[in-house]
């Protein structure tokens, strides 16, 4: 009986999975380059469209700190594979990371986008890592200091260091001397504390590693970019020992993603600095 239900149940997930190619084949055809990192005879998981960057690496340690499983959907963004319309589908404003949850609110499939919400999201699903109740208000101001202050001030601070052209020494300036204000406020917070809210490690530390990671490109020039901001240093070298940082790393180490800057990835990457197609 056990054999025959196996069966079945193996026979049924076929089908499921052959009407959905029939009815989204675009979406098929980004899912058929998956991996997944779940138990076999699971039928419900996590869709989790992913790049090696920094946002995607926080929900990456969210679902290896967890257990949740999950399907790695590479979205590979220097050949501009998040501007196409199956991944359109999943997050309307063509960024990574997204997931689509196979069993979602009402047992239905549901799409979340933004970094932010997906880890709130989750948390939320799994009731783990939010901290204390009453705690909950310091969460969230910390989790959206990092979503709408240190992550986009970092990542203009990369763009202008790294990406954009020479002489626009304005921007580059303004964009480095912001990152580095809002390390410093983060780091002044942490004085006396393990972690950012509460007494435990909680989403928003997780939040905080995906950024402070890249604090070498965010901070360009400094061999030992932490070094003026010891609080973050801790923080970041804490979540790193956990072995869930190291599973979080690999995630999407079996894909070749594009590593070459070229003209097709500027377009890409940046399609609001080129005049729309015709």
């Amino acid at each position: 009986m056990v054999v025959n239900l196996s069966c079945s149940l193996v026979a049924r997930d076929r089908l499921i999975a052959l009407a959905h190619i029939a009815i989204y084949p675009a979406v098929a055809s980004l899912q058929s380059r998956s991996s997944t990192v779940f138990h076999p005879k699971e039928t419900s998981m996590i869709r989790f469209y992913f790049h090696p960057t920094p946002n995607p690496a926080k929900i990456a340690l969210f679902l290896e700190e967890t257990g949740l499983p999950y399907e790695v959907i590479p979205v590979d963004t220097k050949k501009g594979e998040q501007h196409t319309p199956a991944f359109r589908a999943v997050n309307p404003n063509g960024k990574v990371p997204a997931i689509v949850d196979t069993e979602g609110p009402g047992g239905k499939e549901a799409r979340v986008f933004d970094s932010t919400a997906i880890l709130l999201y989750l948390a939320e699903k799994s009731g783990k890592f939010l901290g204390a109740p009453e705690d909950r208000p310091e969460l969230l101001s910390w989790l959206f200091f990092i979503a709408s202050g240190l992550g986009p001030f970092s990542g203009q601070a990369v763009h202008f260091q790294h990406a954009a052209p020479d002489g626009l020494a304005y921007a580059v300036n303004r964009y480095r001397r912001e990152a580095e204000r809002h390390f410093q406020v983060l780091n002044d917070h942490l004085n006396g504390r393990d972690f950012i809210v509460g007494n435990t490690y909680t989403i928003a530390d997780m939040s905080a590693w995906g950024w402070l990671d890249r604090a070498a490109y965010v901070l360009k020039g400094s061999e030992d970019p932490l070094a003026g901001f010891p609080n973050l240093k801790r923080l970041f070298e804490t979540v790193e020992a956990r072995p869930a940082a190291a599973r979080a790393r690999s995630v999407g180490a079996d894909h070749d993603f594009k590593a070459v800057n070229d003209e097709e990835a500027k377009r890409a990457l940046f399609p609001s600095n080129y005049p729309p197609a015709a």
